[in-house]
């Protein structure tokens, strides 16, 4: 069973998500094996360097209140403790650009480190309060997941696989994905949102029975 995860690592609700779709992989055993691919998807990308304030932009982006704005963030935390992530929100108080992330992750596929690093960059925005358009936290987090450090860094100082990248967010773009996570099963079946572990369960099981 092919899975193709496209999203940001700044989507709180993709962190939510992933972890969602890892339980309900583990809940349906080994009986249906599954690739695991991240596709790029920026939320932000004219984003620029040194980012935004997180209030402001929510507010400024989607028209809602400070309180609205801290009402989610409640939400989002209480979600991410369900499936096991830990939002530390008091440690996350701007939104990045996050270009080079996905480059790093392209080229992490590459070496069959992608589903590592993509946790270890959830873990250091929304947990770490850490900034994933700073070329030494990629470089931390590559090492992290197993990476060469070296070989991350001559990724991030160069444009290696920007044109892949960006291909690959047209794609999915003319594909029709406004939104994510957008989690795409065997490039038929797509669920969006960071839906319940028993929700992403039932569709790989309806999925698998379906060969």
């Amino acid at each position: 069973m092919k899975i193709d995860f496209v999203s940001d690592v700044s989507c709180p609700w993709c962190a939510i998500g992933l972890n969602a779709l890892e339980e309900a992989i583990k809940r349906v055993g080994s009986a249906e094996p599954v690739e695991l691919h991240f596709q790029p998807f920026e939320l932000n990308p004219d984003m620029p360097p040194g980012g935004q304030d997180i209030t402001e932009h929510l507010v400024e982006k989607y028209g809602i209140t400070t309180e609205q704005s801290d009402t989610n963030r409640d939400a989002i935390r209480q979600r991410g403790r369900q499936v096991g992530f830990d939002f530390n929100m008091e440690q996350r108080g701007r939104i990045y650009n996050t270009f080079d992330a996905h480059r790093l992750l392209h080229w992490a596929g590459l070496q069959g480190r992608q589903h590592g690093l993509k946790r270890a960059l959830f873990t250091a925005y929304f947990t770490d309060g850490q900034d994933p358009s700073n070329h030494e936290v990629l470089v931390q987090r590559a090492v992290q997941a197993g990476l060469d450090e070296a070989a991350a860094r001559e990724v991030l100082g160069s444009d290696q696989y920007a044109q892949e990248v960006r291909e690959q967010e047209r794609f999915y773009a003319e594909q029709g994905i406004r939104s994510v996570p957008s989690v795409i099963i065997n490039d038929r079946h797509l669920i969006q949102g960071g839906q319940p572990v028993e929700l992403f369960e039932q569709a790989l099981r309806q999925i698998a029975a379906k060969g």
